[in-house]
């Protein structure tokens, strides 16, 4: 009997998209993460604030940190504010923290997060993935396929 397909991530707001990850990696594995905030954090999330362009995930002792996150300031906080780039820990099962521990030792794989959203209860979700980085030839390689997959695309929409 065939495996079931894991099913796909409800995402109904999305915050911030690391767009440039899919590029600089090839992505492996994906995983749907909580993530634990403060509430002038969430404020500033639902303010549509925030970026993890330059951020990364690491393991540590059993805990996955969500590592370089931009979340600004919410601006109508008061002295109980949030720091801004603090690391932020992120929610799994101890089952893909395991799997994912053991991809980043053995494999040398790094942990990249994709993007956060709102799923449709309304609780902050990071999706991350398990990804490899590119050679400057694969990079060259995947260019190359996006430009015949843009010219094939409108050689199609002229003569159909």
């Amino acid at each position: 009997m065939a495996r079931p397909k894991p099913p796909i991530f409800e995402k109904t707001k999305i915050v911030a998209e690391n767009r440039r990850a899919k590029f600089d990696y090839a992505i492996d594995t994906v995983y749907e993460a909580g993530i634990a905030l403060t509430g002038t954090e969430v404020k500033s999330l639902r303010a549509g604030q925030g970026s993890i362009a330059e951020s990364y995930a690491e393991v540590k002792d059993g805990q996955v940190w969500l590592i370089n996150s931009n979340l600004p300031e919410f601006s109508h906080g008061n002295r109980f504010n949030h720091e801004p780039k603090r690391p932020r820990k992120l929610l799994l099962h101890e089952r893909e923290i395991n799997r994912m521990h053991g991809a980043v030792a053995r494999d040398g794989m790094t942990l990249v997060p994709l993007m956060i959203y709102f799923n449709s209860k309304g609780r902050a979700k990071v999706e991350i993935a398990l990804a490899k980085g590119k050679k400057a030839h694969d990079k060259r390689e995947s260019i190359k396929e996006r430009d015949w997959q843009r010219d094939k695309a409108r050689l199609m929409r002229d003569r159909g």
